[in-house]
């Protein structure tokens, strides 16, 4: 069987590729692939344990089975494209982030409150001098990740709309790089969800950022800045 793979953020610096394929007998899973991406590459154990896996943009374990031209990606642990209805819009962007468009898209006559979250660069972290930030994403899986948030948000809370959009590319320091916006009827349903969203966001949807610091970058999979490894400008690992 032929599998297309795919790489991102440290994982595609490491192997020093985004794509590649490989054969595979009938049987095999996700798993498979893996020990021999290991064998071939045999730093990648370093990153194993924060690895995680999808097929067809869909996140599964290792004894998934594979099938003739599946794509499998391989996932850092995680820090478009449109999803957009009447009561939600999830978008990627390469443009600066303007609050006001998610705050008018989520503008309604029953709404008594709206809550919502600006993420941005900041100048330091971990006690060093932060110069930008950098995102990028897996296109196609992030918007349908970002969509299965917001459907749970709108299950879950009485709320009458949500926005979402996160940027990719440079974000430079006091930039945003990401915004939520909830509306609902009453404050406490619309401050639960925005904080839920932008917390399943931030564990769950394959987007990635760069640190580049003075003297170095590290990729920093979770926004936290506590996951990432910090090397010497040149050189990142996860």
């Amino acid at each position: 069987m032929h599998i297309k793979l795919r790489f991102f953020a440290s994982l595609r610096e490491r192997l020093g590729r985004s794509e590649g394929s490989c054969e595979v007998p009938e049987g095999a899973t996700v798993r498979t692939v893996w020990e021999t991406l290991k064998q071939e590459h045999p730093t990648l154990v370093e990153v194993e344990r924060s690895l995680a896996f999808a097929v067809a943009q869909e996140y599964v374990d290792g004894d998934h089975p594979l099938h003739d031209n599946d794509e499998l990606a391989f996932i850092p642990p995680v820090s478009g494209g449109v999803m957009s209805n009447s009561r939600l819009s999830c978008r990627i962007t390469q443009e600066p982030i303007r609050l006001d468009e998610l705050t008018a898209f989520v503008a309604d006559p029953g709404a008594g409150a709206m809550a919502t979250f600006v993420g941005t660069t900041r100048d330091s972290n971990e006690g060093r001098r932060v110069i930008r930030l950098e995102y990028e994403c897996y296109p196609g899986m992030a918007e349908k990740e970002m969509e299965k948030i917001g459907q749970e948000v709108l299950e879950r809370w009485p709320v009458k709309k949500v926005a979402m959009l996160h940027r990719l590319g440079r974000v430079d320091i006091g930039e945003a790089s990401v915004a939520i916006a909830v509306s609902s009827g009453h404050r406490h349903a619309a401050f639960e969800a925005c904080h839920y969203a932008i917390n399943q966001l931030k564990e769950t949807v394959p987007i990635w950022k760069k640190e580049l610091y003075e003297g170095g970058e590290v990729w920093i999979g979770s926004q936290t800045g506590k996951n990432g490894t910090l090397h010497p400008s040149g050189s990142t690992e996860q």
